[in-house]
């Protein structure tokens, strides 16, 4: 299936086509898109009262070749819809504290191995080159996306001296964007539920002629389709927070990237903040072994 828009139409055009027990499992998928998503055929068969060979034939009669990717699309078209409070209600498996530690950690491992797996290097070097060449480099994350923002402007701020990032605040994003030119990389990082503001933001500099880079979990995604260069990083969750780990670690890799095309400037750099920061104790200089050696004398 190439455009899970069109999921809900595709199952109402065939209504009339499918079996007695397949149209049991298409009312409920139409009256109960946001839980039947996130269920495994067995449950979606039991649900309904059917079997579960029964929810794959109809999977098949859709044009997918297995239950998996009809629930993948399921998810893709309802995960920017469901209000928290509906995500609070599909979280009846985590109930179980050691279940939820399991699941959770689960989930977070297959977020990654998913975005690592997907990853187009060609494209990450071209993010790292953009970056590398903007004269300007602004980033922008809003609401749960600005812990990630903020995380990769901080550390980009070590690496160059034209980054800015932007904010929430007093001083509105677009006055922030104000002198964006086509000379500027904006690097846009959106997670559902896509932020509007983020991403009329984006628009915007586009309209200007900025290169923007999209952080975001799809290529369906709205922030996707507004970027010139996208990279991709799972963040799915069946909760009412979802997984930004996986984003996290591509962040990393982008500021790694960026940071080794520009290792002999900030070793000068780091080399006088590390004075800096032990002149005026910005950090703990406590030697481990002499915290070993005077609880070894307390004995």
């Amino acid at each position: 299936m190439q455009n899970n828009a069109d999921l809900i139409k595709l199952i109402q055009y065939n209504f009339t086509k499918f079996s007695k027990s397949q149209k049991l499992i298409a009312d409920y998928i139409l009256d109960n898109y946001d839980k039947a998503a996130f269920m495994t055929a067995a449950k979606l068969g039991t649900t309904v009262g059917v079997s579960e060979s029964t929810v794959v034939r109809f999977a098949n009669t859709l044009g997918y070749t297995g239950y998996r990717e009809l629930q993948s699309d399921l998810q893709e078209l309802i995960k920017n819809k469901l209000t928290t409070v509906q995500r609070i209600s599909l979280t009846d498996e985590y109930s179980n504290k050691e279940n939820l530690l399991k699941r959770v950690f689960k989930k977070d491992v297959s977020n990654i191995s998913k975005t690592f797996e997907e990853l187009d290097y060609s494209v990450f070097g071209q993010a790292v080159e953009a970056i590398l060449k903007g004269k300007r480099v602004y980033i922008l994350g809003l609401r749960s996306s600005s812990f990630l923002a903020g995380y990769l402007g901080f550390y980009l701020n070590f690496i160059l001296s034209n980054v800015k990032t932007v904010t929430a605040g007093p001083s509105d994003i677009f006055e922030q964007l104000l002198k964006v030119t086509s000379k500027d990389v904006v690097i846009g990082i959106s997670y559902p539920r896509y932020s509007t503001r983020t991403l009329e933001a984006l628009k915007y500099v586009k309209e200007k002629g900025s290169t923007v880079i999209g952080i975001t979990d799809s290529l369906l995604s709205p922030a996707a389709q507004i970027s010139d260069i996208t990279l991709l990083a799972s963040s799915n969750m069946v909760s009412f927070v979802d997984s930004l780990v996986a984003p996290m670690s591509l962040i990393n890799a982008l500021i790694i990237a960026v940071g080794m095309e520009k290792r002999e400037d900030i070793t000068t750099y780091f080399e006088d903040l590390e004075g800096i920061w032990k002149k005026y104790s910005v950090y703990d200089n406590v030697n481990s072994k002499e915290i070993l050696n005077n609880n070894k004398s307390k004995k």
